[in-house]
């Protein structure tokens, strides 16, 4: 695997990339700890990490971490090249969810778990799109969704997408991961969000490209999260 990519060592714009990413790593981290202890359901890919954690005794966010060192090495055939997010996000969010979990309290009464699952949506999606925007790569999970979808282009980034996450849903609801409500509020919800957010924090490139030159295609992640037509 080659190394990461997208770290430009001059760029009036990097500071405030780096600074972007390293905080919505923390925020998703911490956005993850309020829909588990909301006890409401998961997105996909967190009900196979609690699933794990539950079966193993490994905690949530050390799943989380090593989940992603395989994912990453799937990468090498799909010639996926990772970029420096795609490292911190490997290194940074199960740390951040193991600490946030540790320091939030479970959710006792249904007010109070709900307040977690609408915080832990509303800061997913701000995380999401400060991840994105500022243009380090996609993490391990995403990446191999757009590897998979770059190597064997006849198939939908949709029906890619769905394949993988019924995928992980079903062997970590089985595991003893939550699924719920949260499940599908974060479905419907986080698309919609991460549109709304991502104005506020798309980085621009540091030089205009020349007039001969190609547009830079949007970024995956951004073509992944928004609603994919039908057929």
């Amino acid at each position: 695997m080659s190394r990461p990519s997208n770290l430009r060592p001059t760029g009036t714009r990097l500071p405030r990339r780096v600074t972007q990413l390293f905080v919505g790593l923390v925020l998703y981290g911490v956005s993850m700890a309020f829909m588990v202890e909301s006890s409401l359901g998961l997105n996909p890919w967190d009900v196979f990490h609690q699933g794990v954690s539950k079966a193993t005794g490994i905690s949530f966010g050390w799943v989380v971490l090593l989940t992603g060192v395989p994912v990453l090495l799937l990468w090498i055939p799909l010639r996926q090249r990772p970029g420096f997010g795609t490292i911190a996000n490997l290194v940074v969010i199960g740390f951040v969810a193991d600490g946030a979990l540790a320091l939030l309290s479970a959710g006792e009464s249904m007010a109070m778990r709900i307040t977690y699952l609408v915080v832990g949506i509303a800061l997913n999606g701000v995380a999401t799109a400060m991840y994105i925007g500022a243009r380090f790569g996609p993490g391990p999970r995403d990446g191999l969704m757009t590897g998979i979808v770059r190597r064997w282009p006849r198939l939908s980034i949709r029906l890619v997408r769905t394949s993988i996450e019924v995928l992980v849903l079903s062997i970590g609801f089985l595991l003893g991961g939550t699924i719920g409500v949260g499940t599908v509020a974060y479905a419907l919800g986080i698309g919609p969000l991460v549109q709304l957010f991502m104005p506020a924090f798309a980085v621009p490139e540091d030089e205009p490209a020349a007039a001969d030159e190609p547009a830079a295609a949007p970024h995956p992640d951004v073509q992944q999260l928004a609603p994919v037509p039908a057929g």
